[in-house]
């Protein structure tokens, strides 16, 4: 015998709440309803508006380069005609982040597990606080921390990578001033390593307890029951707040601008001196740069706009392509 259950406000689907919710009319559920669609539509606003501008913008800047956008490694907006280009801005950038998320990423997954699930309450509470303390320490003290304390403590690093690993030309170092690409990874990891810790922590902790506790009841160790239990089911957060901190390590800009020695040259050993990012280079030119100069930086803005928009969106397909590993949607 067939019946119709009519669905319930939890186990109906988005849309069908939806319309119940307008059809109720009742003033909180619509005036609830136009709130939140509101904030979507104007969100997507601000977006397009600032794409638009950064477009704008770039354009009337590009058409007064006299050098190729993409593949020139020079910087001069100051001369007349203007020759400039990104090349080497957005391989720094690219490079000093991969870097930080390497460092980071494995670091921050490793203490939030110590905190979710092996460290004493006693313990885990204030080591939870501290990390989410140094989520919030402003750009120009990590910057200033790391000009006056990394590098000068670097030295020695750089000198065992090349004894080792100096063959590769990538940890070559010839005994220059550790501020280089190299350098600013580090410094972005301790920086972004807060932030993925804190969000990683929360996801382990929404666990389901029943499965955790049925890998235990069939004799698993409590590593097996992280690698079965608690790592699928918070992949999609771990890559959501990988995705967080990566944010933070690309645009980036006083910490940056105040340990790295910037040079227009992309150069093969990341132990030396060099490269930029587009964050410190609008940083250390915007005040002094006129309209087409200005304009020049708004362009590199919007490439690092897009590149920005593309990792966000990378991370959304893998998110929904990795659904079935997680305990929820993402």
């Amino acid at each position: 015998m067939k019946t119709d259950i009519e669905p319930t406000s939890s186990t109906a689907p988005p849309q069908d709440r939806a319309d119940r919710a307008r059809g109720t009319g009742r003033l909180g559920d619509k005036l609830f309803l136009g709130l939140s669609r509101g904030s979507g539509i104007l969100l997507l606003a601000i977006m397009a508006a600032i794409a638009l501008f950064l477009t704008i913008r770039a354009i009337s800047a590009i058409s007064e380069d006299h050098g190729n956008f993409l593949t020139t490694f020079e910087w001069n907006t100051t001369s007349r005609p203007m020759v400039f280009g990104i090349a080497v801005l957005a391989y720094g950038t690219i490079v000093s982040s991969i870097i930080a998320m390497l460092i980071a990423v494995p670091i921050a997954v490793g203490i939030a597990l110590f905190i979710s699930h092996y460290a004493p309450r006693r313990l885990a509470t204030p080591v939870a606080y501290v990390i989410d303390l140094l989520a919030a320490v402003p750009s120009i003290v990590y910057g200033l921390w790391g000009a006056l304390f990394l590098v000068p403590h670097l030295t020695g690093l750089y000198q065992w990578l090349d004894d080792y690993l100096g063959w590769t030309k990538l940890f070559e170092y010839n005994d220059g001033a550790p501020r280089s690409l190299f350098t600013i990874g580090i410094l972005l990891a301790i920086m972004i390593i807060p932030i993925v810790t804190s969000v990683s922590r929360e996801v382990f902790r929404q666990v389901p307890q029943m499965h955790e506790e049925a890998a235990l009841a069939l004799g698993a160790t409590r590593w097996e029951v992280i690698r079965m239990s608690v790592l699928p089911f918070g992949r999609s957060g771990i890559i959501s707040a990988s995705m967080l901190g990566l944010g933070r390590a690309l645009g980036e800009t006083m910490a940056v601008a105040t340990v790295l020695s910037p040079s227009y040259d992309i150069v093969p050993s990341l132990l030396d001196p060099g490269g930029g990012t587009f964050a410190q280079n609008i940083a250390a030119h915007f005040k002094e740069a006129d309209g087409p100069a200005r304009d020049a930086l708004i362009a590199s803005g919007l490439v690092l706009f897009v590149i920005t928009l593309l990792v966000n969106g990378a991370a959304r397909l893998i998110i929904a392509r990795r659904k079935e590993y997680s305990g929820a949607a993402a």
